[in-house]
């Protein structure tokens, strides 16, 4: 299968304002039009407006949603024949019912909820006095005598001593880890200034309500009974409104399924522009789909479709659907994270999948944690249906191919041998630790080549696009390949002892694409054959060009030297296994499991996560920084989204 983007057809609709909720329906479930808005395409159509009209079915899907957050209940896509030919006055007096009974048991339970918090403050205070064998009435009563219930910290109760000569008397009856329950008794004379000493000692006063009555045993009698009453209360409102939604749910289902299509598919009115009883309707279909959509509007025959090539109007940018295969299809993520591509670029979807599985698998190298990583990823996508869990598949399949090279098994770097020696192959295992410079130049000579594929990718979409200066006179078009190529192969000569970097050398294939770079706006105005004119003046040009070309240069030597790190992360990955394994070998043979599966977990989630993430970084800065420009819109077919409340 082709990996590309889907061709597009422009759509243009028209017809009579009769049979525009018609159409809409048909369009919302054929699943494959993109609708734009057709005011962009109807400006020269004199009289054409765009329909601005509040949606009739919003009132009652507030209802619906305002039912559904209070009881959990969320509604889905479901048969709604069963109320199809019901007016909207009758379903809504019907929705409004079934809201209004659930709110007036809501609102009982809250009553309760409210009771029995007061109650169960006032059944806490009480059942902390209990041994005050005196009636509460009677005690508050008092006329000459004020007395004052709570519960006093510990440390500030052996302070009370120093208060001796004052005229008040403290009495407990139960303590906490930090508290003394109990009361005071002073005067009333005394009682401001009694009250102003206790505040010190930060006692928290307790108010026993109105409606206790008794002494403490009778009183906590009480209040316990009406806790349970209170809580028998809030389960039978509960259970009335569960009985409620249990029988009124289905139909509910069913109200919300019908209005939710018509809801959406009244807001497709604001994307037509009409005139007088007509209406225009413009979007996108994917070619492959032409035939089945006109085929839905065979019977319509007061409605006009015309197909024209997706750029037939310059105004409207076409959406991207991106083709892919099997193995890159999971890849896509990462395009769309970083932008689509335009409708006559390239799908970079195969290049991101290639590079970075392969990047990947080299930092991550390990035959038994890639298998690890690799099942791990088929669980998640099965059972999670987990976006990244086949890109963890490809992956980890990628480092367990690399950790035969390598001939690491969960961090044993010797256990392959044997098998190599018994298949008479002696260039492997590629130990890790004993190859480190070769491990670094490789890592680099892996970064350039990328780098070079960047490029030409960049000359030959360039080229299709006439984008010219990009293509041939930019730092990523020919005069850069030219001159990075040009560097590289006269650095490799000079290493071998071949003496490359002749004057010739260096003025025909380094500065002289040097200069076309400096030169590259007006060399392309020549290439077009349009005279190029310098808007600042002459000096600064030369500054503006000068500081551009120099951070070029600066860009070719800091992108050959990110990938450096692709070596560094085969090195961190080795080292951190040698750790583990050296833990291992200090405890004893019983813990040596436990040691190195759990030492293994721990790498396999750090170093996993680490590599993934700069393998990400590697593509987004260092790769399609050279060649693609994610400025394209995502290809939205119309469609009913059912998981959307109406608030």
């Amino acid at each position: 299968m082709p990996v590309s983007i889907e061709r597009m057809e422009l759509v243009n609709i028209a017809g009579f304002i009769k049979d525009l909720d018609t159409v809409l329906v048909k369009l919302s479930d054929c699943g494959c039009f993109h609708i734009e808005s057709a005011t962009k395409m109807a400006e020269k159509k004199s009289g054409f407006v765009t329909l601005k009209e509040e949606n009739p079915y919003t009132p009652i899907l507030k209802q619906l949603s305002e039912i559904s957050n209070r009881t959990g209940i969320k509604f889905k896509s479901t048969d709604y024949s069963s109320v199809e030919n019901d007016s909207l006055d009758k379903l809504d007096k019907y929705v409004r019912g079934v809201r209004q009974k659930l709110e007036a048991l809501k609102e009982e339970e809250k009553k309760a909820c409210e009771q029995l918090s007061v109650h169960e403050q006032a059944m806490y205070q009480v059942d902390h006095l209990q041994g005050l064998d005196a009636d509460f009435q009677q005690i508050f009563n008092c006329e000459h005598i004020k007395v004052r219930l709570g519960r006093l910290p510990v440390d500030s109760y052996s302070k009370l001593s120093y208060y001796d000569d004052k005229p008040f008397y403290f009495t407990h009856f139960s303590e906490e880890k930090e508290y003394y329950w109990g009361m005071y008794f002073v005067p009333v004379a005394y009682c401001e200034e009694i009250d102003d000493v206790f505040d010190r000692l930060y006692f928290e006063r307790t108010h026993i309500p109105d409606f206790v009555h008794g002494d403490s045993k009778e009183a906590s009698a009480e209040l316990h009974k009406m806790v349970e009453d209170d809580k028998k209360l809030i389960d039978e409102c509960q259970k009335k409104a569960s009985e409620l939604m249990e029988g009124e749910t289905d139909k509910l289902c069913c109200i919300f399924s019908r209005l939710k299509a018509q809801h959406d598919n009244f807001d497709l009115r604001n994307k037509a522009a009409v005139v007088n009883d007509k209406f225009y309707i413009v979007g996108f279909i994917p070619k492959s789909e032409s035939d089945r959509f006109l085929e839905l509007f065979d019977e319509l025959e007061s409605v006009s479709v015309v197909l024209q090539p997706a750029d037939a109007n310059g105004k409207l940018a076409p959406p991207i659907k991106l083709k892919n295969n099997r193995f890159t299809s999971p890849f896509s993520m990462f395009v769309e994270m970083y932008g689509l591509p335009s409708y006559n670029g390239i799908n970079p979807t195969t290049f991101v999948a290639v590079t970075y599985t392969l990047l990947f698998g080299i930092m991550f190298g390990d035959l038994g944690q890639g298998l690890v990583l690799a099942i791990a990823g088929a669980l998640l996508w099965k059972f999670k249906k987990f976006a990244l869990g086949p890109i963890l598949t490809r992956v980890g399949i990628s480092g367990a191919f690399f950790g035969l090279i390598y001939g690491s098994v969960f961090g044993y770097e010797e256990l392959l041998d044997p098998v190599y020696e018994a298949l008479g192959i002696t260039f492997l295992p590629f130990k890790i630790m004993h190859n480190v410079t070769t491990i670094l130049i490789g890592a680099i000579a892996l970064g350039v080549l990328i780098m070079l594929i960047s490029i030409l990718i960049n000359i030959v979409t360039g080229i299709k696009n006439k984008k010219y200066e990009e293509a041939l006179f930019g730092n990523n078009g020919i005069a850069g390949l030219v001159f990075f190529g040009s560097i590289l192969v006269g650095a490799v000569g000079t290493l071998l002892g071949a003496k490359l970097f002749t004057p010739v050398y260096v003025i025909t294939l380094i500065i002289l694409p040097l200069v076309v770079m400096f030169l590259r706006e007006p060399l392309t105005y020549w290439v077009k054959g349009k005279k190029y004119e310098l808007e600042g003046g002459l000096t600064d040009f030369i500054a503006s060009n000068f500081f551009e070309v120099f951070e070029f240069l600066l860009g070719y030597a800091t992108n050959t030297l990110s990938f450096v790190r692709i070596g560094g992360f085969v090195l961190s990955h080795a080292s951190m296994m040698l750790v583990v394994m050296a833990l291992a070998n200090q405890v004893s043979s019983a813990a040596v499991p436990v040691v190195v599966v759990l030492g293994n977990i721990f790498v396999m989630g750090i170093e996993g996560l680490l590599v993934g993430i700069q393998t990400l970084r590697l593509e987004f800065y260092e790769i399609f920084s050279r060649f693609y420009s994610g400025d394209g819109k995502p290809f939205t077919p119309v469609k009913i989204n059912y998981d959307e409340t109406i608030d």
